[in-house]
């Protein structure tokens, strides 16, 4: 129970620091973004786009780390 817990406060832990970051994004790097590339990029979604696959990968990195760590202590 305790290793689960730890898991779980993790995987809080990862996706406050994640939202943290994405605000941070939001706030700076798309507005400067959009004055550097042309308007025919729509910057709001591709900035998001990789934001999102960015956090998705991280998140699905740890689990693939936990999990392999659990299945070679059998």
């Amino acid at each position: 129970m305790g290793d689960r817990l730890k898991v779980f406060a993790l995987v809080a832990i990862l996706g406050f620091m994640a939202g943290v970051i994405a605000q941070l994004f939001a706030d700076y790097a798309i507005p400067w973004l959009g004055s550097v590339l042309p308007a025919i990029i729509q910057v709001r979604f591709v900035a998001a786009g990789f934001a999102g696959a960015c956090l998705t990968l991280a998140m699905i990195g740890v689990w693939a780390w936990f999990s392999g760590k659990r299945q070679t202590r059998m």
